[in-house]
């Protein structure tokens, strides 16, 4: 009677412990309690200039430290301070020529097409005097039609010329016109863009650090000559520092984005403080890089969790342990 006993207390042991094993840990980091597994997940950045060039300087070299706003490499700038030169005298030349549209002409230019007004004036008085003498002679005969019609010919001439010196003379005091002055301001508007242009492909000859961070990898060497956006520099970033991990769906209602968690990692005793930041709204298989020992047809969820208080200890990959803290119940203390 005894070994049937003995058989139903272990077999109920061995599904006790299989059920601890597959089990997400629900409840075993402390009563009202889940434990997650997860992996530390620092950002990288991949470092590039933003120009074509020849790389004159590289600062850093693989295991340094930067900080935000560091200068960590630098191209050959002679050719991209020429092109900036180009352009600020592109604008100085349709600035000087705004500036003279505005103006108008000179006061010499235009005392001069009055004085062509007045010279034109004097022409026209002493063609119609003339044309006034030759039309009273015809009558006497002392004058022909073919002399009349070449006075009158004269006159009206002369009259031209008049009003023709008068519309120069007006335009020169009005000055140029509003559509001139007009496109003289959009000439000067894209000399400055253009400016603006090399001034920026100017400072982008120099590569400042995005972000606080450790070099990973020093991809090229001074004198090799870079296209655009070719990495030259890999960073990783000491902030954000994340752990991904994932819950079984039966934990899915457990955990909420801004609830506090405890990190602990195999390598030291400390604890770190953090926060759910985000759960994944889709469903998926337990991927191969979770370290669980739950059933690989079971639905997980992934989560992002931030970590507030990391520290050099925490590693890019490496495993840890969430105990996601069980809210207070209503009426209770925390």
């Amino acid at each position: 009677m005894k070994r049937p006993i003995f058989l139903i207390i272990g077999g109920a042991a061995a599904a006790a412990l299989a059920a601890g094993l597959l089990g997400l840990g629900r409840d075993r980091g402390g009563e009202g309690a889940l434990r997650l597994y997860g992996n530390v997940d620092i950002r990288e950045v991949q470092l590039a200039f933003r120009q074509p060039g020849r790389i004159a300087r590289m600062a850093f070299d693989e295991g340094d430290r930067v900080s935000a706003g560091q200068s960590m490499a630098a191209l050959d700038a002679q050719p991209y301070q020429e092109a900036l030169a180009v352009a600020e005298a592109q604008v100085q030349l349709a600035r000087a020529e705004l500036e003279k549209l505005r103006r108008g002409l000179r006061p010499q230019e235009i005392d001069q097409a009055r004085e062509v007004l007045n010279q034109a004036r004097a022409l026209a008085a002493e063609a119609e005097l003339d044309f006034q003498r030759q039309s009273g002679l015809l009558d006497s005969g002392a004058s022909s039609r073919r002399t009349v019609d070449a006075a009158r010919a004269a006159h009206e001439r002369a009259a031209a010329g008049v009003k023709a010196a008068e519309a120069a003379l007006s335009q020169a005091a009005e000055g140029f016109r509003r559509e001139d002055i007009a496109a003289g301001e959009a000439r000067l508007a894209a000399a400055e863009a253009a400016r603006a242009q090399a001034a920026t492909a100017l400072a982008d000859t120099e590569l400042l650090a995005p972000s606080a961070g450790t070099v990973i990898a020093r991809v090229r060497e001074p004198g090799s000559m870079v296209a655009s956006q070719s990495a030259v520099y890999s960073l990783s970033l000491d902030t954000p520092v994340y752990v991904r991990a994932y819950v079984g769906e039966p934990d899915l209602g457990r955990v909420a984005p801004g609830m506090p968690v405890r990190v602990r990692s195999d390598s030291s005793q400390r604890v770190y403080r953090g926060r759910v930041g985000f759960v994944s709204p889709r469903a998926e298989f337990t991927p191969k890089t979770v370290e669980t020992a739950d059933l690989r047809t079971d639905l997980v969820y992934r989560l992002r969790i931030v970590v507030e208080d990391a520290d050099e200890a925490l590693r890019q990959g490496m495993p840890v342990t969430i105990d996601v803290e069980a809210p207070a119940a209503p009426g209770k203390g925390p």
